[in-house]
């Protein structure tokens, strides 16, 4: 992690900013933190985007939302709650609370669902432009955040659908702290395959396949696609049902090589519009390698927010990775260099590294690639 990337809310994605965002004879840690609205947690699957959302779920003075952008907050009804916990397989923490427990005074009356959502939320987006649907997001994140607000409460926002939207959401939430979780491909690629592997739960294969097959009509993702040799499921995506339904059905016998190609399309898309557009970005690899580095982004949250999530006792992610290695079936890792080094060159290709910012991002992300490819170079078709 780089330090333009460890710079506080407002700074590190806005360095016109920098000069204002702290008095000059202050450090990040001495600041004293400014109201926000808002905290963001832009992860993808697999991030341990959850661990950090229930540090601040710990939190008294934090109303904690779990995935505001899933399907399921669309057929969630008051009896559905309490049932909805971490599963053995999941590897999320242990939870005081059920994941949807916040969303309780917000569900309808007459329906299922939460008040305001929409189920088209559920897919990321990735035009240059917001979406006809991306006002009534607004709104509905807006009640989220405005009503924690009223309890005198800071809203904590964990997404996986968002990093497509991170820019059209910065723009549009400006006093929220948009906070990025980045995680080496090939060990979040790992997490998910290996659930589909031990559990039949296909869901985290699939997603990359939903997502690009949805948004295939935008030039960045047809180019991306391409690049990378993404082969999508062989039917049109005229329906969120049916196609989702393919693209599940796909995800249970897809190639391993293929299934990654995917992944790491989704996943360079996500991180050139995360890296460009978070005032945070949270290195989940080396956050449980370093206990200085979690002190780090501890004392960074205080000074940008106020709020200190206990970061400490978190998991070595890169360990675990690289001690499961032998586990990983179906998929020769040696073949995902080539794969990698296409993902690499599209981004190059969106970037001018003659920006010391731009090339600062893309740095950040071929040293997550490198070390990918450190990893899955242990992996073999058994």
């Amino acid at each position: 992690m780089t330090t333009t990337h460890l710079n506080t809310f407002a700074s590190a994605a806005n360095p016109a900013n920098a000069a204002t965002a702290l008095p000059d004879q202050q450090s990040p840690v001495e600041a004293k933190a400014q109201p926000v609205q808002g905290i963001f947690l832009h992860a993808g699957w697999r991030t341990a985007g959850t661990w950090l959302w229930s540090r601040f779920r710990a939190l008294e003075s934090v109303n904690a939302f779990y995935e505001p952008l899933s399907s399921l907050v669309g057929e969630l009804a008051p009896a559905d709650i309490a049932d909805i916990r971490p599963t053995y397989s999941s590897g999320h923490p242990p939870l005081s609370s059920a994941y949807y427990e916040e969303y309780r005074p917000f569900l309808q009356s007459t329906a299922r669902g939460v008040r305001g959502y929409r189920g088209s939320f559920g897919i990321d987006q990735f035009g240059g432009q917001p979406d006809r649907d991306f006002p009534a997001l607004q709104t509905y994140l807006n009640d989220l955040c405005e009503t924690s607000a009223g309890q005198r409460k800071i809203a904590v926002l964990k997404f996986c659908r968002s990093h497509g939207r991170m820019p059209w959401l910065k723009e549009a939430f400006p006093g929220v702290m948009h906070v990025g979780i980045l995680r080496n491909p090939a060990s979040q690629f790992a997490s998910g395959w290996l659930l589909r592997q031990q559990w039949r739960n296909a869901f985290f294969v699939a997603a990359p396949f939903r997502v690009l097959g949805f948004q295939q009509s935008e030039p960045i993702v047809r180019q991306v696609i391409t690049e990378c040799g993404v082969k999508l499921p062989p039917v049109a995506p005229t329906s969120y049902d049916t196609y989702a339904a393919a693209c599940d059905h796909y995800a249970q016998t897809v190639e391993g090589s293929d299934a990654y190609r995917a992944f790491i399309a989704l996943w360079i898309l996500g991180a050139w519009r995360m890296l460009k557009s978070a005032d945070l970005v949270v290195d989940s690899d080396l956050l449980g390698q370093s206990p200085d580095h979690a002190s780090e982004l501890g004392a960074r949250f205080r000074a940008s927010t106020g709020l200190t999530p206990d970061l400490s006792a978190t998991r070595d992610l890169v360990d675990e990775a690289k001690r499961n290695v032998r586990r990983m079936t179906a998929i020769d890792g040696r073949l995902l260099r080539p794969i990698n080094s296409a993902a690499l060159k599209f981004l190059f290709r969106q970037l001018d590294t003659t920006d010391a910012l731009q090339a600062d991002l893309a740095e950040t992300v071929r040293k997550k690639v490198a070390l990918a490819n450190d990893i899955a170079d242990e992996w073999r078709y058994y």
